[in-house]
C-alpha cells in the first residue's frame, strides 16, 4: 500500500468508529481497520528493527506497511483471544503476556496516536485526573478517596451532602449480566456502613446543579453540549435516564477553555469527553473526563462536527 493510511484499532462492532472511518474514506484517506483482539488468529505481525520498526501487519486481505502509518485511532479494541485447545490456562496466560508485550509493544511505537493507550491508561485513574484538573485551574468538588468509614463521616460533617462515585468504569458482572454503578447520594443513615471498609471509595461534595455539560475536546477544538435533565434520577447522574435529556450547544467560558486545554497537555491527551456541573451561579465544576469516551450521541443530538474534527486530527501529515 503506497498511501499513508490511518490505522483504526477497535472491535468489529463499533458504530462510533464507523463515523470516522466513513468520513476518512469520503475524503479519500485510506483506512486499515483491525481489532488487536484478533491477534494472533486473524492478525499477523512481522516486524524487524531497522531505525525503527519496519514490516507489515496483515488484517484479512489488507496489508499495512508499519513504516507508512499516518496515524492511529485507538477506540475500543478487545483483548487477545487464544485457542481453547492450548494445553493449559497457564499457557494461555503466558501467551497473552507475550502478545501484549510483543504485538502491543511494536504497535505502540507507531506515530500519530489519538490517544496513545499508555496515556489513556494513566488518565483513567480518577485521582490522577482530578489532581491534574485542580492544578490546571479548574474548579473541582471537595473529594475524598478512602476505605475508612470514620474518614467518610468526618468528610460529610465538613462538606455537607455527599455522593459516592465509582473509581472505574468496569461495572459489576453477575450471572453474565453487567450492572453499571452510577453516582449515588449517600444518605446520613449509611454514614456508618462497614461496607466502606471493603475497598476504595470516591466521595465528593454534592454540588448544586443548574445543568451539566459534556465537553468533547479534539486537540484544541472544544465542543460544549448542555445537558438538561428531565427526571430526578437524571439530575443525579444523567446517564441513568437518557430518554429524559435535552441537549443543546453551549459556549465554553474562557477560563474553562484554558483549564481543559492545560489539563489535556498535562495528561498528554489529544481527545477526551469531559463532564462538568454548571452551578446556579454559572460556575463550571469539573467532575471527570473519559480519555476514550463516547461522542457520537453528542453529534447526533446537536450537529456539532466532532467526526470532522477527529478526521482532521488523524489526517494531519506526520513526520
Amino acid at each position: 500500500m503506497a498511501e499513508w493510511p490511518v490505522l483504526v484499532l477497535t472491535q468489529r462492532f463499533d458504530p462510533t468508529a464507523d463515523y470516522v472511518v466513513n468520513e476518512l474514506t469520503d475524503r479519500g484517506v485510506p483506512v486499515v481497520r483491525g481489532d488487536p483482539g484478533d491477534f494472533p488468529t486473524q492478525l499477523t505481525l512481522a516486524a524487524r528493527l531497522d531505525e525503527g520498526w519496519i514490516g507489515t501487519l496483515r488484517c484479512g486481505q489488507r496489508v499495512l506497511d508499519l513504516a507508512r502509518v499516518r496515524s492511529v485511532y485507538y477506540r475500543r479494541p478487545t483483548v487477545f483471544r487464544f485457542d481453547s485447545a492450548m494445553s493449559s490456562e497457564s499457557v494461555r496466560r503466558w501467551a497473552m503476556n507475550e502478545a501484549r508485550y510483543g504485538f502491543g509493544g511494536v504497535i505502540s511505537t507507531l506515530r500519530g496516536w489519538l490517544n496513545h493507550p499508555a496515556e489513556i491508561s494513566r488518565a483513567e485513574y480518577k485521582p490522577v485526573q482530578l489532581d491534574a484538573a485542580a492544578r490546571a485551574g479548574l474548579m473541582v468538588p471537595p473529594t475524598l478517596v478512602t476505605n475508612d468509614p470514620t474518614a467518610m463521616r468526618d468528610f460529610a460533617s465538613e462538606v455537607g451532602q455527599i455522593v459516592v462515585k465509582p473509581l472505574s468504569g468496569s461495572g459489576i458482572v453477575e450471572d453474565g449480566q453487567t450492572r453499571v454503578v452510577y453516582t449515588t447520594p449517600v444518605p446520613e443513615v449509611d454514614f456508618g456502613d462497614a461496607a466502606v471498609g471493603l475497598t476504595a471509595h470516591l466521595f465528593q461534595a454534592r454540588i448544586p446543579k443548574q445543568y451539566e455539560v459534556r465537553l468533547t475536546v479534539v486537540d484544541d477544538r472544544l465542543f460544549g453540549t448542555r445537558i438538561d435533565a428531565g427526571s430526578e434520577a437524571a439530575r443525579v447522574d444523567w446517564r441513568t435516564d437518557p430518554d429524559s435529556l435535552q441537549y443543546s450547544v453551549t459556549e465554553v467560558p474562557a477560563r474553562v477553555r484554558t483549564g481543559i486545554l492545560t489539563l489535556m497537555h498535562k495528561l498528554k491527551l489529544r481527545f477526551c469527553a469531559a463532564d462538568f456541573i454548571v452551578t446556579p451561579d454559572d460556575q463550571w465544576v469539573f467532575l471527570e473526563l473519559n480519555p476514550n469516551g463516547q461522542w457520537a450521541f453528542v453529534e447526533d443530538a446537536t450537529g456539532q462536527p466532532i467526526t470532522a474534527a477527529i478526521a482532521d486530527a488523524l489526517q494531519e501529515e506526520t513526520s
